[in-house]
């Protein structure tokens, strides 16, 4: 059975299931059925005797169409010729692979290059061009195995080549163009056969850091905008946590833990995961989301300055944030604002509501509300896609998610301390003797 599939998809990746690996075994060398009639039983990998190698061992999983899907492991776990598993340039010795409604595994040879034409594309770590053939050549290729007219798929071509950032270079060969420049070619040759599925192996590993940088970026940008299912391969568990929407992480030939990238980095479900992910920038994985904690209160503008000013006092704070019935955010207002309007005799909060309250996107990366949350004059607000306030994240949780001292979290920059009770209360009673308030609302 496929390991537990934890953590919600982006909300553009269907529930549908595009490719489904049900207990593979890959077994290369002598005695292959017996090598893994002895796996199953429990013998470990090491001991199946000389000459016997079991590079993948009973791996499932789902993955949706529309969804990046990282497999990640260092060399030898069986990344690599796990994912030529699932387009049949590996035969599995045991277990089975579907694209979409098709099984690829023990079917014929004609069939399965049929669905290699039709459902499923492979980008390959060292580009794969053929050097004698021009930009837009090679982009085509897919296209004419397929038996597209050339002037067709030279449309076609030209419109990828455009796409992936190679318009006015379809003229030119391989050798004329940089790493990342060739590497854009393959991605461009595997999305002009605009198949369903993309298997990449390390695709990017050859490239230096900054252009690395950038075709991760301009997949995502891809991803976005066609809606690929992507099976990435990478022994970088960076690029892992940058690209996946979930992550299966291999160990000899096993998938030890399948998940988010921040249920990987903060539920590791080992002790090899857990030494696998101890120096990722969490701040780069974590969101607002994950690291928020519930108001400790809010006000709303039927509880005028008065209501406002009690929620501070009850709760010990020195400003609230404020909130229509829908919650949607409206702004913050502090204790000495309010405390000035009920001396005043003020009933509304209007004008009072300050709109600078700087909340963030609820899918912002730690990295990204540092600052913002140290120069916050209350716990910095975290809104959804329809502004409603669903979080604050403190100063003293945001430390401590990042593993620093939480006592430092005040030293940040000071936030006043809340007005003592007794002043508040004596505004509240005198607001009572005046009538502004009925006197239920001091207690």
């Amino acid at each position: 059975m496929p390991l537990p599939a934890w953590g919600p998809l982006r909300k553009d990746v269907s529930d549908t299931i595009a490719v489904r690996a049900d207990g593979l075994f890959k077994v290369f060398g002598r005695n292959t059925e017996s090598a893994v009639n002895k796996l199953k039983k429990g013998t470990p990998r090491d001991k199946l005797g000389s000459g016997t190698t079991a590079a993948v061992i009973d791996v499932s999983f789902e993955v949706n169409k529309g969804e990046i899907f990282v497999v990640m492991g260092l060399s030898g776990s069986g990344k690599s010729t796990l994912i030529r598993m699932l387009n049949g340039l590996h035969e599995a010795t045991a277990g089975s692979v579907h694209i979409g409604g098709d099984q690829i595994t023990d079917i014929s040879d004609k069939k399965l290059r049929e669905i290699r034409r039709k459902r499923v594309s492979m980008v390959f770590q060292h580009f794969a061009l053929l050097p004698h053939r021009t930009v837009l050549d090679n982009v085509a290729y897919g296209l004419e195995i397929q038996g597209m007219p050339r002037e067709e798929r030279e449309a076609k071509a030209r419109e990828v080549t455009q796409v992936v950032g190679l318009a006015g270079w379809e003229g030119k060969l391989p050798s004329e163009l940089s790493g990342g420049m060739q590497q854009r070619v393959g991605l461009a040759r595997a999305l002009a056969a605009d198949t369903d599925v993309l298997l990449m192996d390390e695709a990017f590993s050859a490239l230096d850091p900054l252009i690395r940088r950038e075709m991760q970026e301009q997949l995502l940008e891809l991803q976005a905008t066609l809606g690929k299912t992507i099976i990435f391969i990478t022994h970088d568990l960076n690029e892992a946590m940058f690209l996946g929407d979930r992550i299966a992480v291999m160990r000899d030939g096993r998938i030890v833990q399948i998940g988010s990238p921040e249920q990987i980095l903060t539920d590791p479900a080992n002790e090899y995961v857990e030494q696998f992910v101890q120096d990722v920038d969490r701040t780069r994985v974590l969101t607002a989301e994950s690291v928020m904690r519930k108001p400790r209160a809010v006000a709303y503008p039927s509880s005028g300055p008065h209501g406002a000013l009690k929620i501070m006092r009850d709760e010990q704070l020195s400003a609230v944030y404020v909130v229509n019935r829908s919650r949607s955010l409206l702004g913050w207002i502090t204790d000495r604002d309010a405390l000035d309007a009920v001396r005043k005799g003020v009933t509304s909060l209007d004008g009072l509501v300050r709109e600078d309250h700087g909340a963030v996107a609820k899918d912002t990366a730690v990295a990204d509300i540092l600052i913002p949350a140290i120069e916050s004059a209350l716990p910095l607000g975290v809104v959804d896609e329809k502004n409603r306030l669903v979080g604050v994240v403190p100063r003293v949780t945001l430390l401590a998610t990042l593993g620093g001292d939480a006592d430092a979290a005040a030293q940040a920059s000071p936030r006043p301390d809340p007005l003592p009770a007794e002043v508040v209360t004596q505004a509240l009673e005198a607001a009572v003797e005046t009538g502004s308030i009925d006197a239920k609302e001091v207690k």
